[in-house]
């Protein structure tokens, strides 16, 4: 799996090889458990939170399996792309509630939907678009059609009763989208309080960072929330002008390009000037060259794959 190569009908010296391989990995997995529940900190002090990336409520055995310190992105999304038809606000908050309580008191942050793009619905009727990762997605569809927005809304607010539950909203590129975003899910809270269905009054209320816009008026936006995540995936694609899905620009878009690493120093220093925790959620966060240099700018947490979360906890507290 390290090298994407299938051998064949191997013959003996392979199969010893990659037998020996495997023995190996199995070694450095058992010394890797001796770090569920150690912290994630540096030699000299400095604490990084790390979270896992997930898709499902399916995911969460892996998270705790993995020791993961929280949900750094529960992907809602994925809820709409298995229907037919719109989820109601009973389907969502069922999903939610339960990976709120599997959670316990570790944070589980719940991206808003973020349809569009690579990840396309039938029943949305979403326009053909030349260019759909610059077009018609995420915020601009929630906004757009506020209906479904508040509807999830909803969900997470009454989830955020059963767990240590924050709300984030991507793809943002002005102060206007995040406002009126909180004007909505005031709306939500208004309206709960008044049917007298419980929610967490004090919901923490985040933005991703993944345009350059949003990364520049940082300063800005950090007045407005009260966390960053910089996911890296789309802001290296959007920085660099790369297409992710082309395979042959794959070199040319990486998070390690000065103009990138640029836009993410800005971007803790402006939260950390606003008083707000900045993480970096995507590929990137696992990158063992990288995380050095993004312990050393001060982000605060990393969210990557489960499985990643110990192999980059023990390279933290291997640094200072």
């Amino acid at each position: 799996g390290f090298t994407g190569t299938i051998y064949i009908d191997p013959d003996e010296a392979t199969i010893n090889e990659m037998t020996k391989k495997k023995e190996e990995i199995g070694k450095q997995n058992k010394l890797l458990q001796q770090l569920k529940g150690r912290e994630s900190v540096t030699k000299d002090g400095q604490k990084i939170e790390l979270c896992a990336n997930i898709g499902s409520v399916l995911d969460v055995g892996n998270v705790l399996k993995n020791d993961a310190e929280g949900i750094g992105l529960f992907r809602s999304e994925f809820l709409y792309l298995r229907k037919n038809d719109y989820p109601t606000e009973e389907d969502l908050f069922e999903a939610y509630k339960e990976g709120a309580q599997a959670m316990g008191q570790r944070k589980l942050i719940i991206r808003t939907l973020d349809i569009g793009a690579d990840k396309r619905v039938g029943y949305f009727n979403l326009p053909e678009e030349e260019n759909p990762a610059l077009g018609f997605r995420a915020i601009r569809i929630c906004l757009a059609r506020p209906e479904i927005f508040y509807t999830q809304l909803r969900a997470i607010l009454r989830a955020s009763h059963y767990g240590n539950v924050a709300v984030m909203f991507p793809m943002i590129t002005s102060v206007e989208e995040v406002r009126a975003a909180k004007e909505l899910l005031h709306l939500a809270e208004v309206k709960l309080h008044e049917e007298g269905i419980p929610f967490d009054p004090n919901l923490e209320v985040g933005i991703m960072i993944e345009t350059p816009a949003s990364a520049v008026i940082s300063d800005e936006l950090a007045q407005e929330v009260d966390f960053f995540s910089i996911g890296t995936n789309d802001l290296v694609q959007y920085t660099l002008a790369v297409d992710r899905q082309n395979a042959q620009l794959e070199e040319l878009g990486k998070a390690s390009h000065p103009a990138v690493l640029r836009l993410i120093h800005k971007t803790i220093r402006a939260g950390h000037d606003a008083g707000i925790w900045v993480g970096i959620c995507g590929e990137a966060a696992a990158d063992p060259e990288l995380i050095p240099i993004f312990i050393e700018m001060g982000v605060d947490e990393l969210s990557m794959s489960a499985a990643r979360i110990l192999p980059t906890r023990k390279l933290i507290r291997s640094l200072s």
